[in-house]
């Protein structure tokens, strides 16, 4: 898959246990700023977004791109 070769794996620990997310680098660095503003890691960021799912079927790299799009309509 081409397009799968530009995303970027990370590994968190979430809800006891650990799960993987691709992104792609753009999105990283959003956000990576976003939790830089809150005064968070980036870890703790993740773990906000992924416990403030409505949807639980809504995958997590879904609802991290939303959360970026969301803090730069706000900005």
């Amino acid at each position: 898959m081409p397009a799968a070769r530009h995303l970027q794996k990370r590994s968190f620990a979430l809800a006891g246990h650990r799960t993987s997310v691709a992104l792609e680098p753009e999105f990283w660095a959003a956000l990576e700023a976003i939790a830089q503003r809150r005064g968070l890691s980036l870890a703790a960021l993740v773990t906000e977004v992924d416990t403030a799912r409505t949807d639980p079927s809504q995958p997590l790299a879904s609802a991290l791109r939303l959360q970026a799009l969301a803090e730069a309509q706000r900005r």
